[in-house]
């Protein structure tokens, strides 16, 4: 995965725009409201979600499997954006607990295992009464049933991206012990749910 992501950064730059994604501007809303001071975004990327958050006063810090996308925030941020490098399969990169995660556009590219490793993973990076959110593609994206299938509703497609997607039957399998307690629908570029999480005091 880690050549697919550095060959595309490499090839097509900030290829997703500067504007953040609508999901970003809800869970900002979201952050803002329940007083959110710092944020870990796994698969940061070139930063185009992360910006929003930092202007509504939030320390980020980001984990990215691309050097190019990551010298792309960096140009954008400064220096001062913590990014550590790697596989998000990799976690935890420090032992910080976070008042938010943003998870956005990238727990459908993981297999099974890795999906709920990096659930439980974000969990445990979170603090007492944090709140984490999740998007995850949804069945009814037009991409559903197409390119190669690997698994029950994966497929291999765009030239060796695999994409899991998901109904919310998997989504309340896969987050029952992570505080999920809002799953809503948001349409971008591809039909997307919106899941919420809490880190209560008991756990």
């Amino acid at each position: 995965m880690t050549e697919f992501w550095e060959e595309a950064f490499k090839d097509k730059r900030e290829m997703w725009g500067s504007e953040p994604a609508k999901s970003s501007i809800l869970a900002k809303e979201c952050f803002v409201e329940n007083k959110v001071k710092n944020v870990l975004i796994p698969g940061i990327g070139y930063g185009r979600n992360a910006k929003i958050f930092a202007d509504n006063g939030m320390t980020v810090t980001g984990i990215e499997i691309s050097q190019t996308a990551i010298d792309l925030a960096q140009k954008h941020f400064g220096k001062d954006l913590t990014i550590y490098h790697g596989s998000v399969t990799e976690m935890p990169f420090d032992d910080h607990l976070y008042d938010g995660i943003f998870c956005y556009g990238l727990i459908y590219l993981l297999d099974k295992a890795e999906r709920i490793k990096l659930i439980q993973d974000c969990y445990n990076q979170l603090t007492e009464n944090g709140l984490m959110i999740f998007t995850a593609i949804t069945k009814n994206a037009q991409t559903y049933g197409q390119g190669k299938l690997i698994s029950k509703d994966r497929f291999e497609m765009f030239g060796g991206v695999k994409i899991f997607f998901y109904d919310i039957k998997t989504i309340e399998e896969e987050f029952a012990n992570a505080g999920s307690f809002d799953i809503t629908e948001v349409t971008e570029n591809y039909p997307f749910y919106f899941i919420k999480c809490k880190k209560d005091k008991a756990n």
